[in-house]
């Protein structure tokens, strides 16, 4: 029997049977590190790069110990941001559904307190969520820790440069002493040291020394004049017929700027940054995901936690002065091992960062003349799918096999004309062909989904 497969691990039968289903069929090398550690109830601290499969690695850590008849806290996974805490909750749910009767709630700021204080107030087993968030329940006595067994720290560098050194001290603070605590960073400033040295005990460590991907992100780099920067991503569009792509801007005001310019040239673009709604914000990553929308446009608030399968590019609309930072946008295209490529426009005054980014990476980069690509679309980038909005979610227990079954059975659809489908809990979204959509939406609305009629608007 390999190591390194899981079946070497003390698992139960359901979690290896959905591990099996998943096709997970070997560990990935920080699972393979780090799993034994953590099963055998060290605290740990690990170092791996965004994608390694750590998230798989702690959340079978802190399945495996769970007792389902207890409705306390028994792990809490702290995330940097929203989107990776809805994230991490989607995957846990994902390697948990082979237990029965485990819940698993997010708790982030952005959405209202009272949903989430009622889905504590039924107990929870994992809680997922933001340190300010976290720490706003505890503050109001709506979630307890005393029965915590296990603290996640994900993304701990990322934590701390966003500000949340003392919400997660006085979190901590909070927590029984008996617990284990993992603490998963990409990088180890003198900050890190010093809360791992302060919070855990006697820590295991394990690091991924990082290796040339078989598929390396190829990456060009085009020196432009502040002015044309909006007509520049136009053209590399252009030239490359890119989608799904996401594009880098540095403020929100530069998002809205191009996102203007995108679709005034009938580019299928949506927007993301910090200043949206929570709501608003799921809603644009689910249509970006199911390829209902060619073009994101985001701050950096999507470089990192955000993983979406088959990006075709990167484009970063103007560098980061942060050349970590760069690393990580670029990193959102060539997942899973796939090629990867990113584009990069770069004014006169961003010299500097380019020098940076050059010094980081040990190597000449790579510039191309802008003047070689065509001046703009010739025909529209308009995304294959489009989304069907439907006013039924979990709490209407609607599954996406009851959507799949209504649009292929009575409203007869082929197959393959059905995209990815993402089910909240008021809601579900699904991406249909492009030209069948129209079509999807009048046969839903005149059908029934579970012996009921739900309200269907086209995205």
């Amino acid at each position: 029997m390999s190591t390194s497969s899981f079946s070497s691990l003390p698992l139960s039968a359901a979690l290896l049977g959905t591990l099996e289903h998943l096709g997970f069929e070997h560990m990935t090398p920080v699972q393979a590190q780090a799993l034994p550690l953590i099963l055998a109830g060290h605290d740990l601290i690990a170092q791996s790069r965004t994608g390694s499969g750590k998230t798989a690695a702690f959340g079978i850590g802190l399945l495996t110990p769970l007792n389902p008849a207890f409705f306390g806290c028994q792990a809490l996974v702290l995330s940097p941001t929203r989107e990776l805490a809805a994230q991490t909750a989607t995957a846990l749910r994902t390697l948990a559904r082979a237990m029965p009767n485990i819940k698993i709630i997010t708790l982030c700021g952005g959405t209202p307190f009272g949903p989430q204080a009622a889905s504590l107030e039924q107990g929870a087993h994992v809680v997922v969520g933001t340190p300010g968030r976290i720490k706003d329940h505890l503050d109001r006595g709506t979630l307890e820790l005393k029965g915590l067994n296990c603290l996640v720290l994900d993304e701990a560098d990322r934590m701390l440069d966003m500000g949340f050194h003392d919400a997660i001290s006085e979190i901590i603070d909070l927590a029984p002493k008996r617990r284990q605590t993992l603490l998963f960073s990409a990088t180890f400033p003198p900050s890190i040291e010093a809360l791992a040295g302060r919070f855990l005990q006697t820590p295991q460590r394990v690091s991924i020394e990082e290796v040339e991907p078989q598929n390396p992100i190829k990456q060009r780099f085009y020196e432009i004049v502040p002015a044309e920067r909006m007509q520049a991503v136009v053209r590399l569009l252009a030239a490359e017929r890119l989608q799904p792509c996401i594009a880098f801007c540095h403020t929100r005001q530069q998002c809205q700027d191009l996102l203007h310019h995108l679709q005034a040239h009938k580019v299928s673009a949506l927007t993301l940054h910090g200043d949206m709604e929570q709501r608003e914000r799921d809603e644009v990553l689910a249509l970006f995901a199911n390829q209902s929308c060619s073009v994101l446009v985001a701050t950096d608030v999507a470089a990192r936690g955000i993983d979406v399968a088959g990006v075709a590019a990167v484009i970063n609309v103007e560098l980061s002065p942060d050349p970590a930072v760069h690393t990580h946008r670029i990193g959102r295209s060539g997942r899973a091992g796939e090629p990867g490529l990113a584009l990069s426009l770069v004014a006169p005054s961003e010299g500097g960062r380019a020098n940076a980014i050059e010094s980081m990476q040990g190597q000449p980069l790579d510039w191309h003349a802008l003047s070689t690509l065509p001046a703009g679309l010739d025909t529209p980038l308009i995304a294959p799918m489009r989304s069907l909005a439907i006013a039924g979610g979990r709490r209407d227990k609607v599954r996406p096999g009851d959507l799949l079954g209504a649009l292929t059975g009575e409203a007869g659809l082929p197959a393959d004309a059905i995209g990815k489908i993402s089910i909240t809990d008021y809601q579900s979204l699904v991406a249909v062909r492009r030209d069948l959509a129209p079509t999807a939406q009048q046969r839903l609305e005149q059908g029934k989904i579970k012996g009921r009629r739900f309200k269907v608007r086209l995205m």
